[in-house]
């Protein structure tokens, strides 16, 4: 197991599967989240986003206002990493589908 994963982690992934709406997620989100984490966060799953749409760095950063460092880092766990990002892009694609 990785050095991050443990019981604390486990529980907070059990806790995210727990919630059954977008509201719920709001709520659990803004309490254990500061907003700039959630700020963080949106933005980098929007620069998944666009990566897999094949946007430009710049454009990216113009429209998201990530940064080119923050944009390098996402495209690398995007490209290299475990895959969490093309699975979550390609299911909610799938939900934009329906």
């Amino acid at each position: 197991m990785e050095r991050w994963k443990n019981t604390a982690t486990d529980t907070l992934c059990d806790a995210l599967l727990t919630l059954n709406t977008r509201e719920e997620c709001y709520d659990f989100l803004e309490d254990i989240c500061t907003i700039k984490e959630l700020q963080d966060l949106s933005q980098r799953l929007a620069v998944a986003g666009m990566l897999a749409d094949g946007v430009s760095y710049h454009d990216i950063s113009r429209r998201t206002g990530a940064s080119t460092a923050t944009i390098s880092r996402v495209n690398k766990c995007y490209g290299y990493g475990k895959g969490g990002y093309d699975t979550v892009l390609k299911r909610l694609d799938g939900e934009r589908d329906k």
